[in-house]
Protein backbone atom coordinates (compact mmCIF):
# COMPACT_ATOMS: atom_id res chain seq x y z
CA UNK A 1 0.00 0.00 0.00
CA UNK A 2 1.26 3.07 -0.85
CA UNK A 3 2.13 5.95 1.92
CA UNK A 4 -0.87 8.42 2.14
CA UNK A 5 0.25 12.72 2.68
CA UNK A 6 -1.40 13.64 5.79
CA UNK A 7 -0.37 15.57 8.46
CA UNK A 8 -0.74 12.32 11.39
CA UNK A 9 1.74 11.79 13.65
CA UNK A 10 2.40 8.00 15.41
CA UNK A 11 5.00 7.26 18.54
CA UNK A 12 5.98 3.94 19.68
CA UNK A 13 7.75 3.60 22.98
CA UNK A 14 9.13 0.24 23.81
CA UNK A 15 9.83 -1.06 27.61
CA UNK A 16 8.26 -2.65 30.83
CA UNK A 17 5.48 0.13 31.80
CA UNK A 18 1.90 1.17 32.00
CA UNK A 19 -0.79 1.00 35.04
CA UNK A 20 -3.95 1.61 34.31
CA UNK A 21 -6.62 -0.12 32.28
CA UNK A 22 -6.70 -0.06 28.78
CA UNK A 23 -7.77 3.50 27.74
CA UNK A 24 -4.76 5.26 26.23
CA UNK A 25 -4.80 8.00 28.43
CA UNK A 26 -1.90 10.14 28.63
CA UNK A 27 -1.78 11.85 32.39
CA UNK A 28 0.08 14.91 32.88
CA UNK A 29 3.13 15.31 34.91
CA UNK A 30 5.45 17.48 36.71
CA UNK A 31 8.54 17.69 34.33
CA UNK A 32 10.36 18.80 38.15
CA UNK A 33 9.03 15.07 39.36
CA UNK A 34 11.73 12.79 38.01
CA UNK A 35 15.24 12.96 40.46
CA UNK A 36 17.65 14.37 38.28
CA UNK A 37 20.26 12.61 41.13
CA UNK A 38 19.52 9.60 43.56
CA UNK A 39 17.41 10.62 46.09
CA UNK A 40 19.44 11.54 49.27
CA UNK A 41 16.45 11.75 52.11
CA UNK A 42 12.85 9.86 52.32
CA UNK A 43 10.92 12.43 50.90
CA UNK A 44 6.94 11.97 51.27
CA UNK A 45 4.81 9.84 49.11
CA UNK A 46 1.65 11.07 47.47
CA UNK A 47 -0.73 9.87 45.38
CA UNK A 48 -0.26 10.72 41.14
CA UNK A 49 -2.13 13.44 39.74
CA UNK A 50 -5.23 12.64 38.03
CA UNK A 51 -5.69 11.33 34.91
CA UNK A 52 -6.13 14.38 31.83
CA UNK A 53 -9.04 13.85 29.89
CA UNK A 54 -8.86 10.98 27.14
CA UNK A 55 -6.90 12.21 23.98
CA UNK A 56 -8.83 9.60 22.00
CA UNK A 57 -11.93 11.66 20.65
CA UNK A 58 -9.68 14.19 18.77
CA UNK A 59 -6.80 12.18 17.90
CA UNK A 60 -6.43 11.31 14.17
CA UNK A 61 -7.04 7.56 13.49
CA UNK A 62 -3.70 7.54 11.40
CA UNK A 63 -0.10 8.96 12.31
CA UNK A 64 2.13 11.08 10.68
CA UNK A 65 5.10 9.92 12.65
CA UNK A 66 6.33 6.85 14.92
CA UNK A 67 8.86 6.91 17.76
CA UNK A 68 9.80 3.67 19.04
CA UNK A 69 11.61 3.83 22.75
CA UNK A 70 13.27 0.97 23.96
CA UNK A 71 13.58 -0.01 27.19
CA UNK A 72 16.20 -2.96 27.10
CA UNK A 73 15.84 -5.56 29.50
CA UNK A 74 13.32 -3.59 31.41
CA UNK A 75 10.79 -6.11 32.42
CA UNK A 76 8.38 -5.50 35.49
CA UNK A 77 10.72 -5.94 37.89
CA UNK A 78 13.23 -3.08 36.29
CA UNK A 79 10.16 -1.25 36.68
CA UNK A 80 8.76 -1.95 39.81
CA UNK A 81 12.89 -1.38 41.63
CA UNK A 82 13.02 2.00 39.27
CA UNK A 83 9.76 2.94 41.07
CA UNK A 84 9.84 1.99 44.37
CA UNK A 85 13.38 2.93 44.44
CA UNK A 86 13.05 6.87 43.01
CA UNK A 87 9.23 7.33 44.25
CA UNK A 88 8.34 4.80 46.95
CA UNK A 89 5.78 2.18 46.93
CA UNK A 90 3.03 4.34 46.49
CA UNK A 91 4.64 6.65 43.77
CA UNK A 92 4.54 6.59 40.15
CA UNK A 93 7.22 7.09 37.40
CA UNK A 94 6.30 10.19 35.66
CA UNK A 95 6.94 9.06 31.86
CA UNK A 96 6.77 4.87 31.83
CA UNK A 97 3.60 5.32 34.10
CA UNK A 98 1.49 7.79 32.69
CA UNK A 99 0.56 4.96 29.77
CA UNK A 100 -2.32 2.92 30.66
CA UNK A 101 -2.88 1.07 27.52
CA UNK A 102 -1.29 -1.86 28.04
CA UNK A 103 -0.76 -5.31 26.52
CA UNK A 104 2.12 -8.29 26.69
CA UNK A 105 4.24 -9.51 24.46
CA UNK A 106 5.84 -12.57 23.83
CA UNK A 107 9.56 -12.83 22.92
CA UNK A 108 11.78 -15.77 21.52
CA UNK A 109 14.15 -16.51 18.81
CA UNK A 110 15.22 -19.43 16.93
CA UNK A 111 17.96 -22.04 16.70
CA UNK A 112 20.39 -21.87 13.86
CA UNK A 113 20.13 -24.72 11.95
CA UNK A 114 16.86 -26.35 13.45
CA UNK A 115 14.48 -23.08 13.55
CA UNK A 116 13.60 -24.83 16.89
CA UNK A 117 12.59 -22.19 19.97
CA UNK A 118 14.92 -20.63 21.57
CA UNK A 119 12.58 -19.61 25.00
CA UNK A 120 15.81 -16.94 26.36
CA UNK A 121 16.28 -14.40 23.19
CA UNK A 122 19.07 -12.06 23.17
CA UNK A 123 18.53 -8.13 21.91
CA UNK A 124 19.70 -8.89 18.18
CA UNK A 125 16.66 -11.36 17.26
CA UNK A 126 14.05 -9.35 18.79
CA UNK A 127 15.07 -5.99 17.89
CA UNK A 128 15.52 -7.71 14.30
CA UNK A 129 11.85 -9.21 15.01
CA UNK A 130 9.94 -5.84 15.57
CA UNK A 131 12.03 -4.32 13.29
CA UNK A 132 11.69 -6.61 10.20
CA UNK A 133 8.79 -8.93 11.17
CA UNK A 134 11.59 -11.52 10.88
CA UNK A 135 12.00 -14.15 13.79
CA UNK A 136 15.65 -15.13 13.82
CA UNK A 137 18.38 -16.50 15.58
CA UNK A 138 20.68 -15.36 18.33
CA UNK A 139 23.04 -12.82 17.09
CA UNK A 140 21.63 -11.98 13.51
CA UNK A 141 21.30 -8.14 12.53
CA UNK A 142 18.84 -7.38 10.26
CA UNK A 143 19.01 -10.96 8.75
CA UNK A 144 16.68 -14.14 8.80
CA UNK A 145 17.66 -18.04 9.71
CA UNK A 146 19.12 -18.01 6.34
CA UNK A 147 21.40 -14.91 6.65
CA UNK A 148 19.06 -13.38 4.06
CA UNK A 149 18.68 -9.48 4.67
CA UNK A 150 15.41 -8.24 5.49
CA UNK A 151 14.16 -4.20 5.07
CA UNK A 152 13.45 -3.05 8.23
CA UNK A 153 11.20 0.19 9.78
CA UNK A 154 13.49 2.74 8.89
CA UNK A 155 14.99 1.67 5.93
CA UNK A 156 10.92 1.12 4.76
CA UNK A 157 10.41 4.82 6.34
CA UNK A 158 13.20 6.05 4.45
CA UNK A 159 12.46 4.31 0.94
CA UNK A 160 8.72 6.60 1.35
CA UNK A 161 10.32 9.61 1.67
CA UNK A 162 9.95 9.99 5.73
CA UNK A 163 12.91 11.40 7.78
CA UNK A 164 14.90 8.82 9.74
CA UNK A 165 16.44 8.78 13.30
CA UNK A 166 18.23 6.30 16.09
CA UNK A 167 19.06 7.33 19.90
CA UNK A 168 20.76 5.44 22.43
CA UNK A 169 22.53 5.23 25.06
CA UNK A 170 25.02 2.30 23.73
CA UNK A 171 27.15 2.56 20.79
CA UNK A 172 24.92 2.82 17.58
CA UNK A 173 26.21 -0.04 16.35
CA UNK A 174 24.86 -2.31 19.16
CA UNK A 175 22.21 -4.90 18.49
CA UNK A 176 18.97 -2.75 18.93
CA UNK A 177 20.04 0.15 16.95
CA UNK A 178 21.75 -1.52 14.38
CA UNK A 179 18.77 -4.19 13.61
CA UNK A 180 17.15 -1.00 11.99
CA UNK A 181 20.66 -0.16 10.37
CA UNK A 182 22.50 -2.50 9.13
CA UNK A 183 22.30 -6.29 8.09
CA UNK A 184 25.16 -8.27 9.54
CA UNK A 185 25.41 -12.12 9.93
CA UNK A 186 27.22 -11.61 13.75
CA UNK A 187 26.28 -8.27 16.35
CA UNK A 188 30.01 -8.70 17.14
CA UNK A 189 30.67 -7.26 13.35
CA UNK A 190 30.46 -3.77 14.22
CA UNK A 191 33.64 -2.40 12.09
CA UNK A 192 35.65 -3.35 9.45
CA UNK A 193 38.31 -5.86 11.01
CA UNK A 194 35.84 -7.70 13.02
CA UNK A 195 33.76 -7.93 9.91
CA UNK A 196 36.53 -9.63 8.09
CA UNK A 197 37.13 -12.18 10.67
CA UNK A 198 33.62 -12.82 11.99
CA UNK A 199 31.12 -11.79 8.55
CA UNK A 200 33.29 -12.46 5.87
CA UNK A 201 30.35 -12.70 3.49
CA UNK A 202 29.39 -9.15 4.54
CA UNK A 203 33.07 -7.71 4.07
CA UNK A 204 32.98 -5.25 1.83
CA UNK A 205 36.40 -6.88 0.04
CA UNK A 206 34.42 -10.04 -0.75
CA UNK A 207 31.52 -8.02 -1.57
CA UNK A 208 29.18 -7.19 1.07
CA UNK A 209 27.37 -4.58 2.70
CA UNK A 210 30.48 -3.71 5.01
CA UNK A 211 30.50 -3.21 8.93
CA UNK A 212 27.40 -2.09 10.46
CA UNK A 213 29.07 1.00 11.09
CA UNK A 214 29.81 1.33 7.39
CA UNK A 215 26.37 0.49 6.59
CA UNK A 216 25.00 2.76 8.76
CA UNK A 217 27.30 5.68 6.96
CA UNK A 218 25.50 4.30 3.73
CA UNK A 219 22.07 4.25 5.24
CA UNK A 220 22.54 7.93 6.13
CA UNK A 221 19.34 8.20 8.29
CA UNK A 222 18.95 11.76 9.56
CA UNK A 223 19.85 11.47 13.25
CA UNK A 224 22.14 8.61 15.21
CA UNK A 225 22.92 9.71 18.40
CA UNK A 226 24.58 7.31 20.58
CA UNK A 227 28.29 5.81 21.81
CA UNK A 228 30.78 4.31 19.26
CA UNK A 229 33.02 6.88 18.22
CA UNK A 230 35.84 4.99 18.54
CA UNK A 231 35.02 2.60 15.67
CA UNK A 232 34.70 5.71 13.39
CA UNK A 233 38.67 5.58 14.01
CA UNK A 234 38.84 2.32 12.00
CA UNK A 235 40.06 1.78 8.19
CA UNK A 236 38.19 0.46 5.52
CA UNK A 237 39.51 -2.54 3.52
CA UNK A 238 37.84 -2.55 0.34
CA UNK A 239 35.78 0.41 -1.77
CA UNK A 240 36.01 3.62 -2.62
CA UNK A 241 37.47 4.70 0.87
CA UNK A 242 39.93 2.13 1.12
CA UNK A 243 42.62 2.83 3.64
CA UNK A 244 40.97 5.79 4.80
CA UNK A 245 39.00 5.87 8.38
CA UNK A 246 35.53 5.86 8.88
CA UNK A 247 35.68 9.45 10.47
CA UNK A 248 37.64 10.49 6.97
CA UNK A 249 34.84 9.53 5.35
CA UNK A 250 31.86 10.38 7.31
CA UNK A 251 33.30 14.06 7.31
CA UNK A 252 33.43 13.64 3.50
CA UNK A 253 30.48 12.50 2.99
CA UNK A 254 28.80 15.62 4.88
CA UNK A 255 27.89 14.17 8.26
CA UNK A 256 27.77 16.24 10.74
CA UNK A 257 29.37 15.07 14.09
CA UNK A 258 28.53 16.42 17.42
CA UNK A 259 30.61 15.35 20.36
CA UNK A 260 29.05 16.65 23.52
CA UNK A 261 25.73 18.47 24.64
CA UNK A 262 27.24 21.80 23.68
CA UNK A 263 27.62 20.74 20.04
CA UNK A 264 24.34 18.36 20.27
CA UNK A 265 22.42 21.64 21.71
CA UNK A 266 24.24 23.88 18.42
CA UNK A 267 22.10 21.90 15.62
CA UNK A 268 19.67 22.98 13.37
CA UNK A 269 17.46 21.25 10.92
CA UNK A 270 19.39 20.49 7.92
CA UNK A 271 19.73 18.19 4.92
CA UNK A 272 23.24 16.80 5.96
CA UNK A 273 22.81 13.93 8.43
CA UNK A 274 23.72 14.18 12.18
CA UNK A 275 25.92 11.14 13.78
CA UNK A 276 26.53 12.32 16.94
CA UNK A 277 28.60 9.84 19.24
CA UNK A 278 29.24 10.77 22.86
CA UNK A 279 32.10 8.12 24.01
CA UNK A 280 33.99 5.72 21.96
CA UNK A 281 31.58 2.75 23.10
CA UNK A 282 28.54 2.49 25.45
CA UNK A 283 27.65 5.58 27.51
CA UNK A 284 28.29 6.03 31.26
CA UNK A 285 25.63 5.40 33.27
CA UNK A 286 24.06 7.76 35.78
CA UNK A 287 24.08 6.35 38.96
CA UNK A 288 26.36 4.57 40.80
CA UNK A 289 26.60 1.52 44.39
CA UNK A 290 27.71 -0.97 45.93
CA UNK A 291 27.81 -4.04 43.15
CA UNK A 292 25.82 -6.95 44.38
CA UNK A 293 27.47 -9.93 46.50
CA UNK A 294 27.05 -13.13 47.80
CA UNK A 295 25.76 -11.93 50.87
CA UNK A 296 25.62 -7.89 50.03
CA UNK A 297 21.68 -8.53 50.89
CA UNK A 298 21.85 -9.26 54.30
CA UNK A 299 24.19 -5.98 54.73
CA UNK A 300 23.27 -2.29 55.26
CA UNK A 301 20.77 -0.79 52.54
CA UNK A 302 22.28 1.54 51.13
CA UNK A 303 21.09 4.78 48.54
CA UNK A 304 22.51 5.21 45.34
CA UNK A 305 24.74 8.28 44.23
CA UNK A 306 25.96 10.01 40.68
CA UNK A 307 28.25 8.22 38.69
CA UNK A 308 31.44 10.26 39.45
CA UNK A 309 33.15 8.57 36.16
CA UNK A 310 30.19 10.40 34.12
CA UNK A 311 31.38 12.85 32.16
CA UNK A 312 29.54 16.43 32.23
CA UNK A 313 29.68 16.46 28.32
CA UNK A 314 27.63 13.70 27.93
CA UNK A 315 24.19 14.17 26.88
CA UNK A 316 21.41 12.41 28.80
CA UNK A 317 18.85 10.23 27.02
CA UNK A 318 16.07 12.92 27.46
CA UNK A 319 18.83 15.57 25.59
CA UNK A 320 19.47 13.29 22.68
CA UNK A 321 15.71 12.41 22.36
CA UNK A 322 14.68 16.13 22.50
CA UNK A 323 17.24 16.98 20.25
CA UNK A 324 16.47 14.09 17.69
CA UNK A 325 12.79 15.29 17.89
CA UNK A 326 13.65 18.22 16.90
CA UNK A 327 15.87 17.75 14.39
CA UNK A 328 12.93 15.47 12.77
CA UNK A 329 9.98 17.48 12.96
CA UNK A 330 9.24 19.12 10.25
CA UNK A 331 5.15 20.07 10.23
CA UNK A 332 5.79 21.72 6.69
CA UNK A 333 7.03 18.57 5.22
CA UNK A 334 4.78 16.43 3.15
CA UNK A 335 5.94 13.45 5.10
CA UNK A 336 6.61 12.70 8.74
CA UNK A 337 9.55 10.18 10.49
CA UNK A 338 10.32 7.54 12.21
CA UNK A 339 12.35 7.24 15.59
CA UNK A 340 13.56 4.36 17.73
CA UNK A 341 15.09 5.57 21.26
CA UNK A 342 16.69 3.20 22.90
CA UNK A 343 17.66 3.35 26.65
CA UNK A 344 20.73 0.52 27.02
CA UNK A 345 22.17 0.13 29.89
CA UNK A 346 19.35 -0.84 32.17
CA UNK A 347 20.10 -4.13 30.56
CA UNK A 348 23.95 -3.98 30.20
CA UNK A 349 24.03 -3.20 34.45
CA UNK A 350 21.46 -5.85 35.35
CA UNK A 351 24.45 -8.12 33.62
CA UNK A 352 27.08 -7.21 35.66
CA UNK A 353 24.45 -7.71 38.81
CA UNK A 354 24.99 -3.82 39.45
CA UNK A 355 21.75 -2.68 40.84
CA UNK A 356 22.24 1.72 41.07
CA UNK A 357 23.38 1.52 37.63
CA UNK A 358 20.06 -0.18 36.58
CA UNK A 359 17.55 1.41 38.35
CA UNK A 360 19.46 4.96 37.55
CA UNK A 361 19.25 4.17 33.82
CA UNK A 362 15.50 3.47 34.23
CA UNK A 363 14.61 6.58 35.38
CA UNK A 364 17.09 8.04 33.10
CA UNK A 365 14.63 5.99 30.16
CA UNK A 366 11.61 7.64 32.24
CA UNK A 367 13.39 11.11 31.63
CA UNK A 368 13.07 10.56 27.98
CA UNK A 369 9.39 8.57 28.05
CA UNK A 370 8.25 11.99 29.30
CA UNK A 371 10.39 13.83 26.64
CA UNK A 372 8.48 12.01 23.81
CA UNK A 373 5.24 12.37 25.79
CA UNK A 374 5.33 16.23 25.75
CA UNK A 375 6.09 16.02 22.30
CA UNK A 376 3.24 14.20 21.35
CA UNK A 377 0.95 15.96 23.74
CA UNK A 378 1.43 18.96 21.83
CA UNK A 379 1.88 17.89 18.25
CA UNK A 380 -1.61 16.15 18.53
CA UNK A 381 -1.20 13.30 16.53
CA UNK A 382 1.25 10.93 18.09
CA UNK A 383 1.27 7.42 18.53
CA UNK A 384 2.81 6.37 21.91
CA UNK A 385 4.02 2.40 22.39
CA UNK A 386 6.36 1.28 24.90
CA UNK A 387 7.84 -2.52 25.46
CA UNK A 388 11.06 -4.33 26.15
CA UNK A 389 12.93 -6.70 23.89
CA UNK A 390 13.42 -9.98 26.32
CA UNK A 391 14.09 -10.23 30.75
CA UNK A 392 16.66 -9.66 32.68
CA UNK A 393 18.05 -11.30 35.79
CA UNK A 394 16.89 -8.77 38.94
CA UNK A 395 14.24 -10.05 40.24
CA UNK A 396 13.02 -8.15 43.91
CA UNK A 397 13.01 -10.61 47.18
CA UNK A 398 12.00 -10.56 50.99
CA UNK A 399 14.25 -7.38 51.86
CA UNK A 400 17.12 -8.14 53.62
CA UNK A 401 17.67 -11.55 52.76
CA UNK A 402 19.97 -13.48 50.25
CA UNK A 403 19.99 -16.41 47.91
CA UNK A 404 22.90 -18.48 46.12
CA UNK A 405 22.98 -15.61 43.79
CA UNK A 406 24.02 -12.21 44.07
CA UNK A 407 22.67 -9.74 45.84
CA UNK A 408 22.09 -6.46 47.27
CA UNK A 409 19.84 -3.94 49.39
CA UNK A 410 19.00 -0.30 48.81
CA UNK A 411 17.56 1.93 50.74
CA UNK A 412 13.87 3.57 48.98
CA UNK A 413 12.87 7.22 48.62
CA UNK A 414 10.15 5.71 51.68
CA UNK A 415 12.44 4.91 53.89
CA UNK A 416 11.80 0.31 52.82
CA UNK A 417 14.25 -1.99 51.97
CA UNK A 418 14.71 -3.08 48.80
CA UNK A 419 16.50 -6.49 48.04
CA UNK A 420 17.27 -7.41 44.33
CA UNK A 421 19.00 -10.28 43.30
CA UNK A 422 20.57 -11.74 40.37
CA UNK A 423 21.13 -15.79 40.19
CA UNK A 424 20.65 -16.43 36.41
CA UNK A 425 24.20 -17.47 36.01
CA UNK A 426 27.74 -18.09 38.64
CA UNK A 427 28.95 -15.19 40.46
CA UNK A 428 31.67 -15.04 38.13
CA UNK A 429 30.29 -14.40 34.86
CA UNK A 430 27.90 -12.12 33.78
CA UNK A 431 23.85 -12.72 34.56
CA UNK A 432 21.79 -14.08 31.94
CA UNK A 433 18.32 -12.93 30.06
CA UNK A 434 15.16 -14.75 31.10
CA UNK A 435 12.70 -15.95 28.91
CA UNK A 436 9.39 -14.17 30.39
CA UNK A 437 6.99 -11.87 28.14
CA UNK A 438 7.28 -8.31 28.23
CA UNK A 439 4.98 -4.89 28.85
CA UNK A 440 3.95 -3.04 26.19
CA UNK A 441 2.25 0.76 26.75
CA UNK A 442 0.10 2.43 24.46
CA UNK A 443 -1.12 5.61 23.50
CA UNK A 444 -2.48 7.95 20.42
CA UNK A 445 -3.88 7.14 16.99
CA UNK A 446 -2.96 3.46 16.21
CA UNK A 447 -2.89 2.53 19.86
CA UNK A 448 -6.03 0.61 19.53
CA UNK A 449 -4.54 -2.25 18.31
CA UNK A 450 -1.68 -2.55 20.93
CA UNK A 451 -3.47 -4.94 23.10
CA UNK A 452 -3.89 -8.28 24.20
CA UNK A 453 -1.09 -10.88 23.74
CA UNK A 454 1.07 -9.93 20.72
CA UNK A 455 3.70 -11.53 19.31
CA UNK A 456 7.25 -9.53 19.25
CA UNK A 457 7.11 -9.39 15.14
CA UNK A 458 3.87 -8.16 15.47
CA UNK A 459 5.06 -4.75 16.14
CA UNK A 460 6.71 -4.23 12.83
CA UNK A 461 2.82 -5.05 10.74
CA UNK A 462 1.26 -2.72 13.36
CA UNK A 463 4.08 0.17 12.50
CA UNK A 464 4.36 -0.62 9.05
CA UNK A 465 0.64 -0.50 8.54
CA UNK A 466 0.32 2.67 10.84
CA UNK A 467 2.39 4.12 8.65
CA UNK A 468 0.86 2.77 5.62
CA UNK A 469 4.79 2.30 4.29
CA UNK A 470 5.48 0.07 1.20
CA UNK A 471 7.00 -3.22 2.15
CA UNK A 472 6.80 -7.06 2.81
Amino acid sequence: MGRRRTALTALVVVGAFGLGAATGVVVGRDDDAAPAAPPTSAPSVTAPPPAAPSPTADVPRRPRNVVLIVGDGTGDSEITAARAYAYGAGGRLPGIDAIDRTASVTTWSRLPGSGLPDLVPDSAATATGWATGVRTYDGAIGVDLDGKARPSLLELAQADGLRSGIVTTARVQDATPAAQLAHVARRECRGPEATTQQCPDDALENGGAGSITEQILTRRADVVLGGGDGHLDERATAGAWKGATLRERAKDEGFRLPTDTDGLAALVPASSPVLGLFADADLATRWSGPPSTRTGGADEPVRCTPNDALPDTQPTLRDMTTAALRLLDDPAAPEGFFLQVEGASIDKSAHGADPCAQIGETVDLDEAVRAVLDFARDDGSTLVVLTADHGQAGQIIEAGTTTPGLTRSLLTADDAVLTLSYGTSPAEVKQRHTGVQVPLAATGPGAEGLVGVLDQTEIFTILRDALELDGP
